[in-house]
């Protein structure tokens, strides 16, 4: 799980590759159309396509001349299924924190402390 885990996040990791999978989000594509909206040249997006291709996140077909390639989902639940812990975690240390604050709130004032200060004096006139 865990290599599979690094694998996922290290794809992810490039705004191509997420681009890629957004829009493999909507149903399969070719590598031309997946390439239209990118100011790179064919071979640099099936490097891109190789690297999601090896982290299981797409996979690519043969139909015909056709070569779809197709978004594999399951590598993103397993993803977000161990970043699911880290939002439990957050969620409940800003619910103690909020929890804290309400009691500030509803405590009385503390009285001013006299930090001993002199009055200032005006000057003559």
């Amino acid at each position: 799980m865990a290599d599979r885990l690094s694998s996922t996040f290290s794809a992810l990791a490039d705004p191509t590759r997420r681009a890629i999978l957004a829009r493999l989000s909507s149903g399969a594509r070719s590598v031309t159309d997946l390439a239209e909206p990118h100011d790179m040249s064919l071979p640099a997006i099936s490097k891109h396509l190789g690297v999601l291709e090896r982290s299981g996140l797409i996979v690519r077909g043969r139909d015909a001349q056709w070569r779809p390639c197709r978004l594999r989902a399951q590598p993103l639940k397993e993803a977000v299924d161990w970043l699911e812990g880290y939002r439990r975690f957050w969620e409940e240390s800003l619910d103690r924190l909020d929890d804290y604050l309400r009691e500030l709130q509803a405590r009385p004032p503390a009285p001013a402390k006299d930090q001993g200060r002199r009055p200032r004096k005006r000057p003559a006139r």
